[in-house]
């Protein structure tokens, strides 16, 4: 039995290194996909992502994301506490 031990660590390493960063690579996709890059603009990015493991993923995230992100589906302006009050 403790033999078998070393095999199940091995194999949750290597399923922990191979999908996780896979996971990062699609979340990162994503991203890319709704930005409002030119089409050209969003294939160079996905290449770079997918060509360049954990540097694309960088890279992008520093260089390549639009600033003016909406969080959860609604700008800024949509709620209340951010309108000026106008007298």
């Amino acid at each position: 039995m403790s033999g078998n031990r070393g095999c199940i660590a091995n194999s949750l390493l290597f399923l922990v290194c191979v999908f996780v960063p896979i996971l990062g690579h699609i979340i990162a996709t994503v991203m890319v996909l709704e930005d409002d890059h030119s089409p050209l603009g969003t294939i160079l990015w996905l290449v770079i992502i997918w060509l360049l493991p954990f540097l694309g993923n960088f890279l992008y995230l520093v260089f390549g994301q639009r600033r003016q992100r909406v969080m959860f589906g609604r700008s800024s302006y949509a709620y209340p506490q951010y309108q000026q009050q106008r007298y």
